[in-house]
């Protein structure tokens, strides 16, 4: 099994370059998880308190089950991913059951912030996109997607976004084994991608 790290900051376009790696596999040869399913289970906590959690720093990860789940993947065993629900700021109780397969790509801001969940990725890469991009990205997504409006937006931005991106996302740049420009559609680097997946497989 070939676990693969993809991170980046908010907006930075580690879906777009997720969906061009899976493209290039099999379906039944790969699967996706999503740091956004390990955020910790806050239903101790009143709505209220919910929205006013930092999500964008390392302690409202639950490290520990994503870690627990990659290493049962790599046993051969089957995981049930939690679902969140960024409505309520909580997991709901679905989940999504997680086979194990060839090639596991786990993407999320944070994800190069643990020592030992970093330690199980063969390959490392980073998305770089521009401040300015990075924020216009994460406007529409807020407002279409998540039912903000855009002085939520942009005061969450200035409080918490930039700063916590400064502080715990653009120097995790340093572990990555490949950095992925996203300023335009990069073949070059997707091809690079692809033939390191292809050799280590």
């Amino acid at each position: 099994m070939l676990i693969i790290g993809i991170a980046g900051g908010t907006g930075s376009g580690k879906t777009t370059v997720v969906n061009q790696i899976v493209k290039q596999l099999p379906t039944d040869e790969v699967c996706v998880i999503s740091q956004d399913s390990y955020y910790k289970e806050t239903t101790s906590l009143s709505y209220d308190e919910r929205t006013k959690i930092n999500f964008d720093h390392p302690r409202a990860i639950d490290f520990e089950l994503l870690i627990k789940h990659l290493k049962e993947l790599k046993k051969g065993k089957t995981i049930k991913q939690p679902v969140y629900s960024f409505v309520t700021h909580n997991r709901t109780e679905d989940f999504v059951k997680t086979h194990p397969r060839k090639v596991v790509i786990v993407e999320g801001i944070l994800i190069f912030n643990s020592e030992e969940l970093r330690s199980l990725f063969e390959i490392k890469i980073f998305v770089h996109a521009e401040t300015d991009e990075r924020l216009i990205r994460r406007v529409r997504r807020d407002i279409t997607e998540r039912g903000r409006d855009i002085d939520e937006v942009l005061n969450r931005y200035q409080t918490t976004l930039k700063p916590m991106h400064q502080q715990f996302i653009e120097p995790t740049k340093n572990f990555a084994d490949i950095i992925i420009p996203n300023d335009r559609y990069n073949t070059v680097a997707i091809d690079v991608v692809r033939s390191v997946i292809n050799e280590r497989l």
